[in-house]
């Protein structure tokens, strides 16, 4: 099924980089005439349901996109949300957001660094006494995922269906999240590489909730839902359900042929601060465009989290913000998240004037997460879209094979795609 409506209102271990060499806090990349909303090209939603439709046929229930360009919103949804009712996928529809939730983890310790109540280059562990082995971690290094800790989900999610069924129902204390990761041997030196890891944004949200006193869904609420009035947008940890009409989250087995795993209901204790928020493609578009528009953070913080480190082809990470480098030269800031059931794309324009959320209501499924990207393309590069390196243009045609990693490790994983 699809609907279509446009009206006035408002990518383990395949991608470690070595960065040696490459100064702590490399400039950030200049944005370009081309890259500001006003100057951006027309959106191209014939491509972009024809990228939605691509995905439908490799293996996602449903595919929705919704962008929000000055005032105008565009939509365009394809499958269905619920493969037991045939609901159709909506834009109304809540999901959750996987690692999205690390640009909101990283606007709130932003938040308190404006506030003085926190330095970006002080170590962890003067925050938080004796958490990490090495006192050279700081939270820049966290935040950048230049830390070297151990991304714990590698081995709690090494068999795909197994490690979900094992932890759906489980409440996990940071810490246990943390001393996960230490027993395994760190990745690189503080400062030198950037490898992604889950667990950087477990010791953030531990950051958060020390120099607050308060959990980080009380923070999130009080500094980013309500004042941006994100009314789709709730961190239930370690509830279960998500509250209102939603998309059903279909987990990828691992096995050819075996039948899709509704994965919707689960306690997401395994990712809280790197993972647990459930929004809607409105509330993502909201929240990157007061981001990127400067009424979150101060410009200095912005700019802080603009510092930008080499994560790939055509990609760059900063402060929990991940820059992507399109076909067309225009650069694009926000991020991607996969977390079983669910893989999200959002990002927005240098600006914040121009913003795109989209959903596939699958994972552990390559081929969907490469096509998702195409979506970036219609988005913000328009009828000019090229043929981006590592993705191939999706086109018409009979069902494709799905193409599976051998572990859904929570982190995006894909030829092209840095880890998320």
């Amino acid at each position: 099924m699809a609907s279509a409506t446009a009206r006035r209102g408002t990518v383990i271990g395949a991608v470690l980089l070595s960065l040696l060499g490459i100064p702590a806090q490399a400039a950030p990349r200049e944005p370009t005439a081309a890259e500001t909303g006003n100057a951006l090209p027309a959106p191209d939603l014939a491509g972009l349901r024809t990228v939605l439709r691509a995905a439908q046929r490799q293996g996602a229930p449903g595919a929705m996109a919704r962008i929000d360009d000055h005032g105008t919103t565009h939509r365009v949804a394809e499958g269905v949300a619920d493969r037991g009712t045939r609901r159709a996928l909506d834009d109304a529809d809540r999901f959750r957001v996987g690692s999205v939730t690390k640009v909101f983890t990283a606007v709130v310790l932003l938040q308190l660094a404006d506030e003085n109540k926190l330095r970006l280059d002080a170590p962890v562990n003067r925050y938080l006494p004796g958490l990490l082995p090495d006192d050279r971690i700081t939270v820049r290094h966290v935040l950048s995922h230049r830390s070297g800790l151990h991304d714990y989900t590698n081995d709690m999610f090494a068999q795909t269906v197994q490690g979900f069924e094992a932890v759906r129902g489980k409440v996990f204390t940071y810490r246990q999240l943390v001393d996960r990761s230490l027993l395994r041997p760190r990745t690189n030196a503080p400062g030198a590489v950037y490898a992604y890891s889950n667990t950087n944004f477990v010791v953030a949200g531990m950051l958060v909730e020390m120099l607050t006193g308060h959990s980080v869904r009380t923070e999130y609420q009080n500094r980013i839902i309500e004042p941006l009035k994100l009314s789709d947008t709730f961190y239930v940890h370690p509830g279960t359900k998500i509250p209102g009409r939603h998309a059903r989250g279909y987990l990828t087995p691992d096995q050819a042929g075996a039948a899709l795993v509704d994965a919707t209901d689960q306690t997401a204790s395994w990712a809280q601060s790197a993972g647990a928020l459930i929004s809607t493609t409105r509330d993502l578009n909201t929240f990157l465009t007061a981001l990127l528009g400067g009424r979150l953070i101060s410009a200095a913080q912005l700019s802080q989290m603009r510092q930008w480190m080499p994560a790939g082809t055509d990609q760059a990470y900063g402060l929990g913000l991940r820059r992507r480098d399109l076909s067309c030269g225009v650069s694009v800031y926000g991020h991607t998240g996969a977390v079983q059931g669910y893989y999200t794309y959002a990002f927005t324009s240098t600006d914040g004037r121009r913003s795109l959320s989209a959903l596939a209501n699958t994972s552990n499924n390559d081929a969907v997460l490469t096509t998702m990207q195409g979506t970036l393309e219609s988005a913000f590069c328009g009828t000019s879209t090229k043929v981006p390196r590592g993705l191939a243009r999706p086109v018409e045609g009979p069902a494709e094979r799905p193409v599976r990693r051998p572990a859904e490790q929570q982190a995006d994983i894909s030829p092209g795609i840095a880890l998320d």
